[in-house]
This record gives C-alpha cells, structure tokens and sequence, in this order.
C-alpha cells in the first residue's frame, strides 16, 4: 500500500498508523463527520465555537464509497473496474482522491485559521453511519459532532422515510460517546432529534452487510 505524508495544509490518506495512547490521554479529542453537505461546515464551526480548548485536537471524519465502476472509456456510463485496465482504474481512483483532498482542504484550513489541531479519519464504504458508529468503541470517542438539516430533522421527528445519518447514529451510538447533532449553527437536543418510534436495532444490519461495511479506515498524523 502506497503510503504518503502531508505537508502542513494538505489531506492525504494512510492505510495503516500506530496510534500513540500516551499522547491521545492527554489531548481533549473531539471528533466531527464531514461531508459534501453544507451542515459539516456548520457543525465543525459550531465545535471551533464551543468545544475546543488548547489542548483539543479535532479528528474529522470522512467516509467515502467503495469505487466499484469507473466512467466507461468509450464515454458512455459506468462499466465495472474489473472490465477495464489497471492503469485506468488507478487514473480515476487518482482523480477521486484530488476531489476528496480539495473537499476537506476547506474544512482543514478552518481548523488552521483557529490554530486548532486537526487530523483526518477517512473510511471507504457503501454505508455512513455503520462504519461511523464501528469506530466509536475503536478510538474510544467521547464527543461526536454531526450536522444535520432542518429537513431530516423533520422526518426524524416524524415518522416518515428512513433516519438520517445523524438520527441512526444518536439512537445506536453508546451511552459513553457524546453526540452532539449541529443544525444551522445551533446544537439539537435529543429530544427534538429523537422521533416517537423505538430505537432502531442495527444487529440485522451488521449481519447483513458486515461483509462489505468498511473496507479501510486511514489515519492521517496531526499537523505541528
């Protein structure tokens, strides 16, 4: 596995980093999804806002899809990335990589601009908040920041289509993880989130995909 380092503003991914527990104890860890959706933004401003103290680092945590086709090289559609050369599908896994780098460049520099320490979590699967919630007991996090838009807050609260992520993670995540659900800059208590139905059970679910949930989960060191 290809393995590459960051200059002081940039995002890169590592399959594989031994974590230093002496240093993760004495450092207020606090973790926040982002993604493509403007609600990240609103919910990592909302920590740099609230949470952060000098010692804090943020890991933010990115999850990504599986690449399971690439653009047809005739230019029509999507064909399976076992129909074409190697070479190719190294060329598009390339471009997706810059796509994700240029995506959480913004969020990196906003921890810059706080003088806030910040690393990258980045996990490649089909799924969100599964693989979310898998890390929780893994890294052992106490404080997860999630944004969330007025319009899943509506159908949490309801009891119509299916729980956002932000919902699936608040009802399945353990009682010693604090999530904390940011919705246009203003952080939703559980009651509001929480809709009349009873908790969702996720032991099918794992059952069901666990085979093809998380493929990788990249740690990126902490910029100095």
């Amino acid at each position: 596995m290809e393995m590459e380092y960051p200059e002081s503003s940039s995002v890169c991914e590592i399959e594989e980093e031994e974590e230093k527990e002496e240093e993760k104890e004495e450092q207020d860890c606090v973790y926040v999804a982002v993604g493509k959706s403007n609600t990240s933004m609103h919910a990592l401003s909302w920590t740099l806002n609230n949470l952060v103290t000098q010692s804090t680092i943020i890991f933010l945590i990115h999850v990504f899809p599986q690449i399971k086709h690439i653009p047809n090289p005739l230019g029509v559609g999507m064909v399976p990335r076992n129909e074409v050369s190697v070479e190719q599908v190294e060329s598009y896994v390339e471009q997706e990589r810059g796509k994700r780098r240029e995506l959480l460049q913004k969020f990196l520099q906003s921890c810059s601009s706080s003088k806030v320490k910040v690393d990258t979590i980045l996990i490649e699967s089909d799924l969100v908040a599964k693989p979310i919630l898998d890390l929780i007991p893994i890294l052992q996090i106490k404080t997860l920041v999630i944004g969330a838009n007025k319009f899943h807050l509506r159908k949490s609260k309801s009891r119509k289509g299916n729980n956002s992520v932000a919902d699936e993670i608040l009802r399945n995540s353990p009682e010693s993880c604090k999530v904390r659900i940011i919705c246009e800059g203003k952080e939703v208590n559980e009651q509001m989130m929480m809709s009349p139905t009873n908790h969702t059970s996720m032991t099918s679910q794992k059952k069901e995909d666990n085979h093809d949930s998380v493929s990788c989960i990249c740690f990126i060191p902490k910029f100095k």
